[in-house]
């Protein structure tokens, strides 16, 4: 009897090559090729056939015009938060991929929406990580009543499948993805045929019964969805649970949703009774924000549709080695070094004789070029040890020439500014020229370059 022959697949490209190789010649990452067993001949082309059987049997071309819109049902979660990031709720038979780190409260999270859904849709809760008492434990403690819960604590997909025709249930919850094999594929469970054969087969499931299905997908050390990529394009809505374990406060965010946008983001906090919904984020940024306190600026960034202030801190102090270190938390590394080069070459400040640390307080990541501004203010206000007026708020885009350049929803983040009791904001003088802004208790002050910023702060204090 032959041996079975192995190969080797890239986890993230899904190349494939004969031998084992430290970089894959594909896509060029470390260490991705993971070792397969090829399948017989007559068993792989079975099983391709039964996993991309046909959504309904026979398909036909339909002309465009006979076609009809699909009326897509949502369902809210119990967490507005999460709806707010799904676009409104769970639709039916849509499948969304949850990915986040070990710890960071997906099963929890997954556990609070099913006990919401099961008050009036059947809910099938599958775990291949957890006991059936392990599982009501958790149940328990987050008050989940579970009146239309099922839970089946199974990793074959084939017995996986053969319970849900028996169950017939509304919404699917599958803990996690790489747990999950199937007996048809010569493989482990959570490689790369057995993730991408098993996720199609629910995939099917889901849009041929009407199913929504909620996928838990683990990550790599990168931070990206372990397991190919293409498992992110097969799913309607890819979504990221980010945070520190050691804080409580967590933020979801859509990187890929085909029933929403992708720039909303959720805001939970973890509590003993699991993640309560924080509704006002900029309020828990700004707690805590220090008093007098040179190199502390405040910025409005807007999530989506939603308008959060959030607090930049900078440390500039004379460097003892020959190169300066550069550290950036929150904010793209590459940004604060042109900003950086920005205030050496117009305004001549020294900061390449000291060490420069920029952190975004309470983890949140801005990317958006309107806190531009803001990050110039805190550096600045460290180097010259003057002091950001706490109540003034800056907002902005700088340009390689000094200039500050218009932004977008100005006046939406002057209001919320303005909500959390900032009487001063320092905005692009193109932005007030255009409209001109009138809130109630806001001194507006228009900027055109970077000189003014240097002078506004020196009359501020």
């Amino acid at each position: 009897m032959k041996a079975p022959k192995t190969y080797f697949v890239c986890t993230e490209c899904g190349a494939h090559s004969p031998k084992w190789l430290g970089k894959c010649p594909h896509c060029g990452r470390w260490n991705t090729l993971a070792e397969e067993v090829a399948e017989p001949e007559e068993e792989a082309s079975s099983t391709r056939r039964t996993s991309l059987a046909g959504l309904s049997g026979d398909s036909h071309a339909t002309a465009y015009t006979e076609l009809s819109m699909p009326t897509y049902m949502r369902s809210e979660t119990g967490l507005s938060e999460l709806d707010r990031v799904l676009g409104d709720g769970l639709v039916t038979g849509s499948v969304v991929l949850l990915a986040g780190e070990p710890g960071i409260g997906k099963s929890t999270l997954l556990m609070q929406i099913s006990d919401c859904l099961g008050q009036s849709r059947k809910v099938l809760y599958v775990s291949g990580e957890e006991s059936g008492g392990q599982l009501k434990l958790r149940a328990k403690r987050l008050g989940v009543s579970g009146e239309h819960l099922y839970i089946l604590t199974e990793t074959n997909l084939e017995h996986i499948l053969a319970e849900t025709d028996q169950v017939k249930p509304d919404v699917m919850i599958l803990d996690s993805i790489q747990t999950i094999y199937s007996d048809r594929i010569n493989s482990a469970p959570g490689s790369v045929t057995q993730v991408r054969e098993c996720a199609l087969t629910f995939i099917n499931k889901a849009k041929a019964e009407g199913i929504s299905m909620l996928l838990v997908g683990h990550v790599n050390k990168e931070g990206g969805i372990a397991g190919p990529k293409v498992l992110e394009h097969m799913v309607d809505a890819v979504l990221y649970f980010e945070g520190e374990r050691q804080q409580a406060y967590r933020v979801i965010r859509a990187v890929k949703n085909r029933y929403g946008s992708t720039n909303e983001i959720g805001v939970f906090e973890m509590t003993d009774k699991g993640l309560a919904e924080v509704a006002n984020p900029s309020e828990m940024l700004m707690a805590g924000r220090p008093r007098n306190v040179s190199g502390n600026c405040a910025l409005c960034t807007i999530e989506g549709t939603r308008p959060l202030i959030a607090e930049i801190q900078a440390l500039v102090t004379p460097t003892v080695f020959p190169s300066p270190r550069r550290t950036s938390n929150g904010v793209d590394y590459n940004r604060v070094y042109l900003i950086l080069a920005v205030l050496e070459k117009r305004l001549g400040l020294k900061f390449y004789q000291n060490d420069v640390y920029l952190n975004v307080i309470g983890g949140l990541s801005i990317d958006e070029p309107a806190a531009d501004l803001a990050i110039a203010a805190s550096l600045i206000s460290s180097l010259t040890d003057r002091v950001v007026p706490d109540d003034l708020i800056v907002m902005g885009e700088l340009g390689l020439a000094g200039e500050v350049r218009s932004i977008s929803n100005l006046e939406q983040r002057v209001r919320e500014a303005a909500r959390l009791g900032f009487t001063k904001a320092i905005v692009p003088f193109r932005n007030a020229e255009k409209r001109p802004l009138s809130v109630e208790g806001m001194k507006i002050i228009p900027v055109k370059s970077v000189y003014e910023i240097l002078q506004e702060l020196r009359e501020q204090v």
